[in-house]
């Protein structure tokens, strides 16, 4: 997370049993308040693969108590979902029913299931033909710089007057960090660009981080041609195929054509909250075992 420090007040903790690591916490601080690290799409406690059920439940006892002896009064949390992790592990909503904590947000994920299998739409297959018809090609670059500079950052600023989160140099340094993890893929009509995804890659999810196509990607079928590939070919050993929310207004709100768009290809909805917790709460936590 280094590469954006100077935009955060760093507060991750490493909680120990013993001598031994057992979880880790990536967070920050704000307006007197800890926050399950804001520069990451997906936070929340991380626990050690072999964890059982009591030691969860004391880890989050003595994250909050610790949090509440240094003064902070609420610690904003959201939870990796669940399809993310590598063993079945939803301790934390369970936690957060004992602690009272408070719902403040919840996303909508339009994800594909390899493992229940998808059907894409007719709409999306008449994308790909007409990407065919235009004899577009697909290429995986290591360069995100045609992509940053020539669709995704005029989309955005046009669109929404906004900027990417990552700039091309971060998003350059977290490949440099991570090579086989963030991957760029490219759709070229007669050598130009006309759309690209950057993909974030895990063991089990692989996950749209952008996706963008200049003004004629409906009429070349662009988004639809890349997707396809994407979903059908180069990661369809992953367990998920994760396009990431489509809300706005913090989750009240839906862009309608966009999920639309990614339930064409078989998407379907998985649910990420967010959390507020008073750290006083940490009393709540203690006999829960009988």
């Amino acid at each position: 997370m280094d590469y954006h420090s100077d935009r955060f007040e760093d507060y991750s903790l490493m909680i120990y049993k013993g001598n031994k690591l057992v979880a880790l916490l990536p967070a920050n601080i704000k307006d007197n308040s800890v926050f399950s690290h804001q520069g990451l799409s997906y936070g929340g406690v991380v626990l050690i693969s072999d964890i059982k059920m009591k030691d969860s439940l004391e880890i989050f006892k003595v994250l909050l108590l610790y949090l509440h002896e240094q003064n902070f009064k609420q610690f904003y949390l959201k939870p990796i979902p669940s399809f993310y992790t590598t063993q079945l592990s939803e301790e934390t909503t369970y936690f957060m029913f004992l602690l009272n904590a408070k719902l403040i947000r919840r996303d909508t994920l339009s994800v594909i299931d390899y493992q229940n299998g998808f059907t894409i739409s007719k709409n999306r297959k008449e994308g790909v033909r007409r990407s065919n018809r235009h004899n577009l090609k697909i290429k995986e670059v290591i360069d995100f710089k045609d992509f940053w500079n020539l669709i995704l950052i005029p989309n955005l600023n046009s669109k929404h007057r906004i900027n990417p989160v990552h700039s091309l140099k971060e998003i350059t340094q977290l490949k440099a960090f991570f090579p086989n993890n963030i991957r760029q893929f490219n759709v070229y009509k007669n050598k130009e660009i006309v759309a690209g995804a950057t993909v974030f890659e895990t063991k089990k999810v692989a996950h749209t981080q952008y996706i963008s196509g200049n003004s004629e990607r409906n009429f070349l079928g662009s988004l639809d041609f890349l997707h396809s590939h994407l979903i059908e070919n180069v990661f369809s050993k992953k367990a998920y195929f994760d396009f990431g929310n489509s809300n706005l207004n913090s989750g009240l709100k839906i862009n309608e054509g966009l999920l639309y768009w990614k339930e064409g290809f078989g998407a379907r909805t998985i649910t990420q909250d967010f959390y507020v917790i008073d750290t006083k709460m940490f009393t709540e936590l203690n006999n829960v075992f009988q």
